[in-house]
């Protein structure tokens, strides 16, 4: 780091409590992972955390979010079962619902919550770091002096400036949708990525009222037009999207049926894609326009590090987070890079052990094969390079393609609807990405993770057992799909072929 002690004031030397080989700022996976791995060579060591001492992903992420859906996956299946000539009367529970959420939920928060109780208390500080302007950590009565930093501080949901106060107590974000006692009656969801259509699906099959809206007539950032439309196609069927709408003002007004209990409902005020002025109203508004890392306030700068204009850490090494030569590691959703679990947990692991003096190349896990999943039904998912990003890589490519609205097995279980598409180079019969919305996604997408990772080629994949009837037989018939393009003109059209 380029504060050396030289640089520190005699006051501030003075003052110093605590000098630790490394400080870790910030307890979510990415720091947990951190610390766990520098504590293997070095002893002196701080871990620094305001909040909760358990991860994202436990608390209000993953964890909770996929309770949800199953929750919803179980009441539409009962509610839509009348194709295999079964009927029900299902009634939903929605206080019970929520109840499940958060026991759960605790369960999985508290499991993390175990590890980190093993910890020695010495070791562990609760508290908001600020690195001040000799580079030390000030926390409570605390000034620490480290020689390396990890920050890990995660992210926020982002919400436009305004909204928190013209919503008030009917403004939900990912932080506190699953603190709700009881299903709510109506809600809008603004943000169509994995938070907004995963929570505006599984609300709507739990008989709540939801509105989807997003600025774009585009659904989970996929990149991939054809997918997208597909996608959209797939989920109109069941939920009630206002794409392409741009939402002008929010607020709140008075509730004339309730206005005994001086109840407010939430309102939007938008133009939809005609351009014409638009509002709904409903209880809860749930904004879902991503998640800002929580960098901004710690005083980063005071480390000679750089921010671009999106506040994004520059010089970032995305294998370890080390910022240029400075010994200075941001990982995790804090620098921004890719914020997800997986990403987080492997960034982790490799800063923990580049900071530890007897840390060899091999300890370090090397960045992993883009791979993203919406756990939204049917299922959304994205693999390795996009297809802007093959199209500018002049690379001689080919897209494999299968639709899923006849593939056997999806077809026999009633979810047929769906689209994968392979990116492949035709010099090297290797998979460059793909895209897809469909049955089983994640289980496909993670097939063909392991290919581009090990560097398999399609004929290779394809030698591979596909075992019939399975939805993942038709990720084989897009692979056939991909190989019969490598000798022919691309114009050629799809042939389905499917074993039944």
């Amino acid at each position: 780091m380029n504060h050396s002690s030289d640089n520190i004031t005699e006051n501030a030397t003075n003052n110093i409590t605590r000098h630790v080989e490394v400080a870790v700022i910030g307890a979510g996976t990415a720091g947990q992972n951190a610390f766990r791995a520098a504590r293997r060579t070095t002893k002196n060591i701080v871990i620094i955390n305001d909040g909760f001492w358990t991860t994202t992903c436990a608390t209000i992420g993953c964890m909770p979010s996929k309770l949800l859906i199953a929750a919803a996956s179980r009441a539409h299946d009962a509610q839509h079962s009348d194709q295999f000539g079964i009927h029900a009367d299902v009634q939903i529970d929605g206080k019970q619902v929520m109840a499940r959420v958060q026991a759960e939920r605790d369960f999985f928060a508290n499991s993390v919550k175990k590890q980190v109780d093993s910890w020695p208390e010495h070791k562990k500080i609760s508290g908001r770091a600020h690195i001040n302007k000799d580079g030390l950590i000030e926390v409570n009565n605390e000034l620490i002096k480290a020689d390396k930093i990890i920050v890990a501080t995660g992210s926020s949901p982002f919400i436009p400036e305004g909204w928190t106060d013209k919503l008030g107590d009917t403004l939900l974000t990912s932080d506190n949708i699953f603190e709700l006692s009881d299903l709510p009656t109506s809600m809008a969801v603004i943000g169509a990525g994995s938070v907004g259509l995963e929570m505006a699906q599984s609300m709507a099959r739990l008989g709540v009222n939801v509105t989807l809206f997003n600025r774009e007539n585009r659904v989970a950032s996929l990149q991939d037009d054809d997918i997208n439309k597909k996608a959209i196609d797939c989920l109109a069927r069941g939920l009630t999207m206002k794409l392409k709408s741009k939402v002008e003002d929010v607020g709140t007004c008075s509730d004339d049926k309730t206005i005994e209990n001086k109840k407010s409902v939430a309102f939007i005020k938008y133009k939809d894609r005609e351009g014409q002025v638009q509002e709904w109203q409903g209880e809860y508004v749930l904004v879902a326009t991503g998640r800002r890392n929580n960098i901004e306030q710690l005083g980063i700068e005071n480390l000679d590090v750089e921010l671009d204009d999106k506040n994004r850490p520059k010089n970032l090494d995305i294998n370890t987070g080390q910022i240029g030569d400075l010994e200075v590691y941001i990982i995790g959703d804090a620098n921004a890079h890719i914020p997800l679990l997986h990403v987080a947990s492997d960034e982790g692991f490799s800063a923990g052990s580049s900071v530890c003096p007897n840390n060899t190349d091999a300890n370090l896990r090397p960045p992993s094969i883009p791979l993203s999943i919406v756990f939204c039904e049917p299922q959304i998912a994205n693999i390795g390079m996009t297809l802007p990003e093959v199209k500018d890589s002049g690379l001689n490519y080919v897209i494999g393609k299968v639709s899923f609205d006849t593939q056997g097995r999806s077809r026999v279980m009633g979810v047929n609807c769906g689209l994968l598409h392979i990116y492949s180079c035709k010099e090297t019969d290797k998979i460059l990405g793909a895209s897809m919305v469909g049955p089983d996604a994640e289980y496909i997408a993670h097939i063909l993770a392991v290919a581009i990772t090990n560097d398999l080629c399609i004929k290779e994949l394809l030698d591979t057992p596909f075992y019939h009837p399975t939805i993942v037989e038709g990720l084989r018939t897009a692979l056939r799909d991909v190989q019969d393009k490598m000798s022919i003109p691309y114009q050629a059209q799809l042939t389905q072929e499917d074993d039944f």
